[in-house]
């Protein structure tokens, strides 16, 4: 997880030109000479230049003055060349405000003092810059902690909930990171959202029946793109019975791959598929095996019918019943039941497995009424 979200904490060069460039006041040529050097050599790019330029009018400088007309320069040609921390170091000298000293200070990695010059300076953007110092130094609970106060300031802004929930996941905090994931899909439904959440989880521990019921959410909310998920889909799909979906996700994959692994796993899907239609209704019979008959509908798309043995499964009780229930509510999501699909993940027991992507279904399910 990319952590640290960027929210114009970078030291503003254009900014530091216009602070630092050296004014019309009076110094010697031989200070003057060598720092209009370093301006223009700044402006073109060529860093190394105008640090040589920069030494030279240091060595000439000898008035209170002109060290300090060479000291702005150094710290606009330092910032150019991303030497942020020799840049904050020639600025603290002069004196610089507090929060331009945060800046550099955070941009050179000495986070100590990015942080006391950012308690000095004060304001959001300052108290954001604390709570990403303090993640980059692994202190997750400082930063979950400095992002609900923002919050509890500003309100619930995307970027800022986007930090608090990667605090919280570092930190371990599953139940807040769930929470505020959950905000912020409710603001932003996009695929976008919806992978960062559904990776994170993916790369968790779960069983092979609850990481399909994942990543048929993920392929709900179209978040899959790596081939190795779609191989992966179909191969659990396969194993729990829904021969149809494997097929169909294998499908829409593309290219799965020339290994013979590969090949026959799309054979066995297209197989098995083709004799689902006649197996289903008399696995759906028996009560021993109702569960891998709507699996079975499930997979043909054939929802109507692996709704109702879903029932079956869930009205006889026992260690399957949260299995069909979690399946239940993606067949009635695919058939357009939202209203039921979302008493069917709210009815998964709290003990269950099956209760954190319940939950994440759930969450789906509210975004669309």
């Amino acid at each position: 997880m990319n952590f640290v979200k960027s929210l114009a904490l970078a030291a503003s060069v254009p900014a530091l030109m216009m602070a630092m460039a050296p004014a019309g006041a009076a110094v010697s040529s031989a200070v003057g000479k060598p720092l209009t050097a370093a301006s223009k050599a700044a402006a073109s790019g060529n860093t190394a230049a105008a640090i040589a330029s920069v030494n030279a009018a240091r060595t000439a400088a000898k008035t209170p003055e002109e060290r300090s007309k060479v000291g702005q320069m150094a710290a606009y040609v330092y910032t150019k060349a991303g030497q942020y921390g020799k840049a904050a170091t020639e600025l603290e000298a002069l004196g610089a405000p507090p929060k331009q000293l945060a800046q550099l200070y955070y941009n050179a990695g000495n986070l100590d003092k990015a942080v006391s010059y950012a308690r000095k300076a004060g304001g959001d953007d300052m108290q954001v810059l604390i709570a990403q110092a303090a993640a980059r130094q692994g202190r997750y609970g400082e930063a979950v902690t400095a992002y609900n106060n923002l919050i509890k300031t500003n309100g619930p802004k995307p970027a800022y909930l986007e930090n608090l929930s990667a605090a919280q996941y570092k930190s371990g905090d599953k139940k807040g990171y769930i929470a505020t994931t959950t905000r912020l899909i409710k603001i932003d439904p996009s695929p976008a959202r919806w992978k960062t959440l559904l990776v994170n989880m993916r790369q968790g521990s779960m069983s092979a029946d609850a990481k399909l019921a994942l990543y048929h959410l993920m392929s709900q909310t179209n978040t899959i793109d790596r081939n190795e998920d779609y191989l992966e889909f179909a191969k659990l799909a396969l194993v729990a019975g829904q021969s149809g979906t494997a097929r169909d996700v294998l499908a829409k994959a593309g290219t799965t791959g020339t290994d013979a692994m590969s090949q026959r796993l799309a054979q066995a899907a297209t197989q098995r598929a083709a004799a689902s239609a006649a197996q289903a209704p008399k696995l759906v019979a028996s009560p021993a095996t109702a569960l891998q008959g709507a699996q079975a509908y499930l997979g043909l798309g054939q929802y109507p019918q692996a709704i109702a043995a879903y029932d079956k499964v869930i009205a006889a009780g026992g260690g399957q019943a949260d299995q069909a229930r979690i399946y239940k509510g993606i067949a009635q999501v695919r058939a357009g039941q939202i209203g039921p699909a979302k008493a069917s993940f709210a009815a998964i027991t709290d003990a269950s497995e099956f209760r954190d992507i319940g939950n994440m279904w759930a969450l789906y399910t509210s975004t669309k009424g």
